[in-house]
């Protein structure tokens, strides 16, 4: 039996915790910070966790992942 793949672009974005919940880095701290408010810009900080409906579609893609 082939080994399943993981989706190259879940291994470069996703880790997952010793929990199995999905981390990931904050969105919207790209650019524009100009226009966002200093509050968001402290609190977009660091990863987060993402929802279980989010968990449910990107699990499958990383097979291996514990």
């Amino acid at each position: 039996m082939p080994k399943m793949k993981t989706k190259s672009s879940c291994k470069k974005r996703f880790k997952v915790t010793a929990t199995g919940r999905i981390k990931a880095g904050q969105a919207g701290k790209r650019h524009g910070m100009i226009k966002r408010h200093k509050k968001f810009i402290r609190d977009a900080r660091g990863t987060t966790t993402l929802s279980k409906a989010d968990e449910q579609i990107i699990k499958p893609m990383m097979p291996y992942a514990r």
